[in-house]
């Protein structure tokens, strides 16, 4: 059987890319969105370039939601809302949406090492209220470097912290992200913690950039087996 594709929202963004080239490298075909389908057909070409043995197709955003049931949600946090709401009308019942979207007060011309304010808590918990109750929103991807997914060389050994209401959600989301070799998903809790997940990412920022590096996390003393 051939694996299901996933789509991506703003893979012409560098998390989303990296995220796509990574997926596409694995065999996984990706269906990438951007709400210029010019944008989503060019990052889809790059993409090609960039693994050649890949399967990449770019569509404007309603149309890239409709060809997947996972979709990982990629933009910056200004950009969060409009999309949400612009997606209302492509959403079916029981897709999963793995949202990535970190509230920096970079999206107000603010510090990138500083967090905004969600009405709702954290900025998964604004997609899932957008979304609507048939969605079934995760969130996850906040501490890995956009740039080290990108970098095809680079080999990965990191976390992905996973939140989410379901666990059976949460087991769907590491399976498509550990098929990346080098990443490892910890299932960190109910939707609630991605308040917590998402402030790593300004964490991190300011780490990055007084080392001058890509750092991500790796949690110590877990069991072998994390999603029996």
């Amino acid at each position: 059987m051939a694996p299901a594709p996933v789509c991506i929202v703003g893979a012409s963004g560098a998390l989303g890319f990296g995220l796509a080239v990574r997926l596409g490298r694995a065999g996984v075909p990706v269906v990438i969105g951007s709400r210029d389908e010019a944008r989503a057909q060019e990052a889809a070409q790059r993409a090609r370039d960039a693994v050649p043995q890949g399967e990449f197709v770019g569509y404007d955003n309603s149309r890239a939601v409709g060809e997947a049931e996972r979709v990982v949600l990629s933009v910056p946090f200004r950009s969060q809302s409009e999309t949400l709401t612009n997606l209302k009308d492509a959403w079916r019942e029981g897709q999963l949406l793995i949202d990535a979207t970190v509230p920096l007060a970079a999206a107000v011309s603010g510090k990138a090492t500083r967090m905004l304010g969600v009405w709702q808590g954290s900025a998964a918990q604004q997609a899932q209220e957008m979304a609507g109750a048939g969605v079934r929103v995760v969130s996850a991807l906040h501490t890995v470097s956009a740039a080290s997914l990108s970098d095809l060389g680079h080999e990965l050994s990191e976390d992905v912290l996973v939140c989410g209401d379901k666990r059976a959600d949460k087991r769907e989301a590491a399976e498509l992200l550990q098929q990346i070799d080098g990443l490892r998903c910890v299932d960190c809790g109910r939707l609630e913690m991605a308040r917590i997940t998402e402030s790593l990412t300004a964490m991190l920022i300011a780490v990055n950039s007084r080392y001058k590096t890509h750092a991500g996390l790796h949690l110590t003393g877990l069991p072998e087996e994390l999603w029996e």
